[in-house]
């Protein structure tokens, strides 16, 4: 895909007028859903932003959400990529699954009370048959916290590769 300049107009939000409300980008739900809303898209790129809710399943003894859950932002911020790309050009995104990293880095133990933080997420790996790969950052206060080339996979019949998963 050529990267472009433009951000994609979906709808009107009070955050970000420039991108519908996440619950109409996402299909995570409730709890589940951890990234607030999108700020910018391109082709290839997307940033995404959330904040650590002390009151959250996830939140530790302080308040805090644990760093491990940042792949969980970093998948969540590429499958609104992946769901603002099919909304542009008229259509839904198909379903897809995270394979993992080889290497996720934070840069602190927990994401702080509170904390505002950006996901930023670039494709670099497009294939025909449904496999992707972006490189991640999490960044707060202008501080990168996080950062992972994470590996995706968006079959053709996700029924099936689902069924097939569950035979093996």
């Amino acid at each position: 895909m050529g990267e472009t300049n433009s951000l994609i107009a979906l709808g009107a939000t009070d955050a970000d007028p420039a991108f519908a409300p996440i619950e109409d980008i996402l299909p995570h739900r409730g709890t589940m859903l951890l990234v607030e809303r999108v700020s910018a898209c391109t082709d290839d790129t997307l940033s995404a932003h959330a904040t650590v809710d002390s009151n959250a399943w996830y939140a530790d003894a302080d308040g805090a959400m644990p760093a491990w859950i940042g792949v969980e932002l970093m998948a969540q911020a590429i499958a609104a990529h992946v769901c603002v790309i099919a909304m542009r050009a008229g259509g839904r995104a198909r379903p897809g699954v995270l394979l993992g990293s080889r290497s996720y880095q934070a840069h602190v133990p927990a994401f702080a009370r509170g904390a505002s933080l950006r996901i930023d997420v670039k494709e670099v790996l497009r294939s025909t048959e449904g496999h992707g790969a972006y490189e991640c950052t999490i960044d707060h206060d202008g501080a990168r916290v996080a950062e992972a080339v994470i590996k995706v996979f968006q079959p053709t019949d996700f029924h099936a590769f689902i069924e097939g998963s569950v035979e093996s």
